[in-house]
This record gives structure tokens, sequence and C-alpha cells, in this order.
């Protein structure tokens, strides 16, 4: 028989891929979670885990479990907060997937509510460098959701549209053009420019775009991370595409200046993406709140403050 310690163990095991971190976690011998592996592999004569040079990862037996056995943990502590008398207090986990920037600038004040809101829930994440790897992460149940760029094409995904946003050109303050609000597309020929690395949606937006206006422009370096690719902006190393959420505060702040670029657009829609079935209460809940914040992602996604947002509810 399965017991339901056994599953947490499980669980353990697969988030941090590795038996002894499960056993530091779960304050228990390393020895208790092998042999609690073990048992559970001769109950369904399977292996579920694959062993590898730095631990283990989830066989395609394990993968099938591991979401009816969040699920069914994550039953097991509404159906404890219930006959503890606290009905309509949620217990369990989220863990979501998105690039750090996204994290950064747009989703954490919505988290930190959502903590507040739900303190019974713990949130994680886990951050990624494109759609294709977000979706690899829910698919896998590394995530339970993510978020990113549209069009995403999978049955066994639901995805549910959240805003869009633009990708507008960020020159240094000083420069010539940072005096203009918009710009031709031949007076980019010559600058160089700081560009997210292939595979990325802001980059796959970008290529869009120079395909579209046959831009050939210098290339002065490539990096998915957005703080590096505004200091390098800011140092004069080259100019870039970003959304304005990424550039808020050093736009405020007088140091990097946003323009767009005359008869052209570069827009992308954002969305989340989860299981399309088994979801938890925790993850329902978790959706239900983004999505009651809807229009307070769409403001900050046009270069808002959060301070400035109004109400939850559209």
């Amino acid at each position: 028989m399965i017991e339901i310690w056994q599953l947490r163990t499980f669980a353990m095991v697969a988030e941090t891929q590795n038996f002894t971190k499960a056993a530091e976690r779960l304050k228990i011998t390393q020895s208790a979670v092998s042999h609690q592996m073990k048992a559970l592999e001769t109950e369904f004569g399977e292996s579920l885990f694959l062993r590898t040079r730095r631990g283990v990862k989830l066989s395609p037996a394990g993968q099938a479990m591991r979401e009816h056995a969040q699920r069914i943990l994550d039953e097991v502590e509404a159906m404890k907060a219930t006959v503890a008398g606290r009905k309509g207090v949620l217990t369990g986990r989220v863990r979501a997937a998105a690039a750090t920037q996204a994290f950064a600038y747009l989703f954490a004040p919505l988290c930190e509510a959502f903590l507040n809101a739900h303190p019974g829930i713990a949130v994680s994440f886990v951050t990624t460098a494109s759609t294709a790897q977000t979706m690899a992460v829910v698919q896998s149940g590394d995530a339970h959701v993510g978020i990113a760029s549209v069009p995403v094409f999978s049955p066994s995904l639901t995805v549910t549209d959240l805003f869009s946003d633009e990708l507008l050109l960020v020159v240094p303050a000083g420069h010539p053009l940072s005096r203009e609000k918009t710009v031709e597309v031949t007076q980019l020929r010559s600058e160089r420019m700081i560009l997210y690395e292939t595979g990325s949606s802001i980059r796959q937006v970008t290529d869009g775009f120079f395909k579209r206006t046959r831009l050939e422009p210098p290339v002065a370096l490539e990096s998915n991370d957005a703080g590096f690719i505004k200091l390098m902006i800011e140092h004069g190393q080259g100019l870039s595409f970003l959304p304005p959420w990424v550039v808020r505060d050093e736009v405020l702040a007088g140091r990097l200046a946003i323009l767009r670029i005359d008869g052209q657009r570069m827009r992308r829609k954002i969305a989340m993406v989860s299981q399309a079935r088994l979801q938890s209460a925790p993850l329902r809940a978790f959706l239900d709140f983004m999505l009651e914040r809807r229009q307070q992602l769409r403001w900050m996604a046009e270069g808002h403050t959060p301070m400035r947002m109004g109400p939850g509810r559209e």
C-alpha cells in the first residue's frame, strides 16, 4: 500500500533531483529516502528515477506519477485544513516558471500580494530563458505554471492570455536619438545593437523586425541578462529593443530613453500556461488571482509603476 509520507518523499526527491538533498530537507536519513523510493518502485513495478552523475531525474514512469502525487498531497493538505477548522484556508505549493526579468519587474508585487492573501501556500520560482524552456518545465512537472510569450501549441497545456507588451528602442541618455520620440529605420543602420540570445521571445520579435525592414545592424553583444543589457546601453556600448516595463526605473531616473520606430510595431502576447488536467487547489487559486489582476499587469507592462495600480478585479 502507498503511504502519504512516501509520496512526500517522492515529491521532494523529484524537486531536488538528489536523495541527499531530499533527506536534508525532510530531516531524515538518506537510507530512509532510498528505502521509501525502492518500496514505491516495487509497488508500481517500475523504475521511478534514472541515476545520473549529479543525482537522479524522473523516469517516464516517474514523470507520470509526479502530477498525481502532487495533487494527492495538495488534497491532503486541504483536508487537514478543513478538519482543523480552517476551511477556506488553502495550503500547498505553487512553482512558477518565467524569465528572471518578468519576475523582478512585473510579478513580484503580485506574488507578494498573493502570499499575503494565501499565507498557507508556498510559492517558488524557476527562471527560464525561452518560451520553449518554460513549456518544457511545465510539461515535465518541474513547474505548475509558466509565464510565456504566445503562440503556444500543446494539447496538454491550458493557455490563458494575460497582457501584451511592445518592444521599444532603448538608447542611453545623451545619445542624439534620445531627444526624439520616433526614429526612422534608416537612422539605425549604423547603430550597434545589443540583442537577447537566440530562442528568447524578445529576440524572435526583434529578428522579425530586422527581416521585415531588411536591417542588418552590427551586433555589439548578446545576452539574456536584462540588467547587463541595460548597463551596457547606459555605458554607450549599443542600443537595444526592450519592453518599457524592463527599463521603467532607468527611464524615470533619466539614464535611458525609449523611442518608437516610425511605421513599425513590435508586440508580444504574454500568457499563463499550466497543465490542462489535475490542477491543484493552490494552483487554481494562483491562476485566478493573476487573472483578476490582468488590468494591473497591463498597466505595468506599459511602463507604469506598481504604486499606481488600480483595484484587482477588472
